[in-house]
């Protein structure tokens, strides 16, 4: 199929980006960064953009930095980046175990970290790590730059806290060296989206939780934190039984009549899955927790 005709642009710039968002505020207009999301849409007519602006070439939205105890990532940077980053794996774990999971190697090697999480696709993977791992998403507009905190960024299905006029630059995450963050989910057997997927990001002190942070997609229209499962966790021991008493919290903050509901699972099947998801991560951070102790 044939997408609808458009304008087409490329952005060499934050600030030239911002210039063409403003001057087609009038039309509909999409931002093309690796485009897995946006370019299927067009083709099946689900998305008809007059203009397309192409912010991937934007230099100033790439790479990966840390800065004293701060990980800092570009917005344009690929899954495959991630995944391949020493930095995300010492600093973000449960970034990168869930980048790891995300489609197949050709689009992890297009795809991007900004677009996913600016599309904001309640099945996608990476909205429940950006929470786990307390990222702070850095929006730039006509008035300058702004922080989101992750908890306050997803608020519906394709929904953020961004406004039109506004370009997602950069990722900042507070340094999680030493900790453990895993991520498991069941993936659809149609498209390998997440029809539940959990990341967790856990600190222990001889095997004591110093702190949890625990997040989910696919259940409900947007990423979601699972505070209950956090709180059941902090300060306790981590081993079989806490973790599986803390799962049985996974659903206690959440409406299951509000959960997505489709022909993938009902919403009852999938606040069994995230149940179940969710204890299959933190055995994950357990025992990634074990074999680090025991390598020390």
């Amino acid at each position: 199929m044939y997408p609808d005709e458009f304008d087409y642009y490329t952005a060499e710039s934050v600030g030239e980006a911002l210039d063409l968002l403003d001057e087609h505020s009038d039309a509909e207009t999409e931002l093309l960064a690796g485009g897995h999301s946006l370019l299927p849409a067009m083709k099946t007519g689900l998305s008809s953009p007059e203009v397309l602006i192409d912010i991937s070439g934007v230099d100033a939205m790439h790479g990966i930095e840390v800065d004293d105890d701060t990980l800092s990532i570009g917005a344009m940077e690929r899954y495959s980046a991630l995944t391949d980053s020493d930095e995300v794996a010492e600093h973000a774990p449960a970034l990168a175990a869930a980048a790891q999971q995300v489609g197949d190697v050709q689009v992890r090697n297009r795809g991007t970290l900004g677009g996913n999480l600016a599309h904001a696709d309640p099945a996608a993977d990476l909205p429940a790590a950006a929470l786990a791992s307390n990222v702070t998403l850095v929006a730039e507009g006509p008035d300058g730059e702004r922080s989101i905190p992750a908890d306050d960024f997803f608020f519906g299905m394709y929904a953020t806290d961004l406004t039109p006029d506004e370009l997602l630059t950069r990722v900042e995450i507070p340094s999680a060296d030493g900790a453990v963050g895993t991520y498991a989910k069941k993936p659809s057997p149609s498209s390998g989206y997440a029809m539940v997927g959990v990341a967790a990001l856990l600190d222990t002190d001889d095997d004591t939780v110093e702190s949890a942070s625990v997040g989910a997609n696919g259940v409900m229209d947007h990423g979601v934190r699972l505070e209950s499962v956090e709180d059941a966790l902090a300060g306790g021991s981590l081993d079989d039984d806490s973790i599986e008493a803390a799962a049985g919290h996974a659903g206690d903050d959440l409406d299951v009549a509000m959960m997505m509901d489709d022909l993938q699972a009902s919403n009852e099947f999938r606040a069994q899955l995230l149940e179940v998801y969710t204890e299959r991560a933190l055995t994950s951070a357990m025992d990634a927790d074990s074999a680090s102790a025991a390598a020390d």
